[in-house]
């Protein structure tokens, strides 16, 4: 049976469990969702979680509050401009008409969280919970791309890799911030060899913020395909206010099927959402088989 790593998002750091409590107990519970979505038993699916979280946080300072965009700020100097910008490909993605303030010239004086705050009303999503998300998805996003040959970075690039090589894993599961670990980890891997990469909300596509900061450099505003990839699947919830802009196959013209689904329109971004998703269970089905079963009837 083909076994499955599982790279996490944003948000999964937890101080008080070690890494291998956390690979345990996630591994479970991706297994689970995933279960859901293909209608067997967990046991049936054979995955792996990589925890790379750790990496990002190790020795840097302590959130005061889930929203705390000043102290954002401070850590991050260019935070507001790539917030900026990931509000125009949000804007232009979804149609969201905001207000001139937020995305005429000199947006960046507009307070991060009157920005935030006007997206979650165009949305209808809680503001509260939006704001908290936004500030956890840029605050992890910046410290992994603090630059090329940072520490967390190529230290979580490792471990996703490590994890992949030691596992013998021929399908990669990657959501969110997790699919960029995936998606340099196995560009610096070209050894590794993968039957299948499933990228789940993924902000690969997002200028500024990501796109331009990827390892290895995008070549002619494009992205290129990791060596070892056989096929590449990405998944976006029509809801998803990270997986922007769409679609996701103009920046990266190597993904194989480029899908956008409504997959829980009042609970966006959320991965056990994806994972138990009809489109996900659809995508891994054949892999459940045997690989030779697999590789067999791509042969013929």
């Amino acid at each position: 049976m083909t076994a499955f790593v599982a790279v996490h998002g944003v948000g999964h750091y937890r101080s008080a469990l070690s890494p291998a409590e956390i690979v345990t107990a996630r591994s479970a519970v991706w297994a689970k969702d995933l279960a859901a979505g293909l209608g067997t038993a967990a046991e049936q699916v054979p995955v792996t979680y990589a925890y790379y979280a750790h990496h990002l946080h190790l020795g840097r300072p302590v959130a005061q509050g889930a929203e705390d965009f000043e102290q954002l700020e401070r850590e991050h100097p260019h935070l507001a401009e790539d917030i900026t910008h990931w509000a125009e490909s949000l804007d232009e993605s979804l149609g969201m008409r905001l207000p001139p303030a937020a995305t005429a010239q000199g947006r960046l004086t507009v307070p991060l969280r009157q920005l935030v705050s006007a997206i979650s009303e165009r949305l209808s999503l809680d503001g509260r919970l939006t704001r908290a998300f936004i500030a956890t998805f840029f605050r992890d996003v910046a410290r992994y791309l603090g630059g090329p040959d940072d520490a967390a970075r190529v230290a979580a690039r490792e471990e996703v890799a490590g994890v992949i090589s030691s596992t013998g894993a021929r399908v990669v599961l990657a959501h969110s911030l997790g699919s960029v670990v995936a998606y340099e980890a196995l560009h610096a891997h070209p050894e590794l060899e993968v039957d299948l990469f499933l990228t789940l909300g993924s902000p690969l596509a997002l200028r500024h913020g990501v796109f331009d900061r990827l390892s290895p450099a995008p070549l002619a505003d494009t992205g290129e395909r990791p060596t070892g990839v056989r096929r590449w699947v990405n998944l976006s919830d029509h809801g998803d206010i990270v997986a922007v802009p769409r679609p996701f196959k103009r920046r990266f013209p190597g993904v194989d099927l480029d899908l956008t689904d409504s997959i829980a329109p009042f609970d966006f971004h959320r991965v056990a959402s994806y994972l138990r998703s009809s489109v996900v269970a659809a995508t891994l089905a054949p892999y459940l088989v045997k690989d030779t079963d697999v590789r067999g009837s791509d042969a013929n």
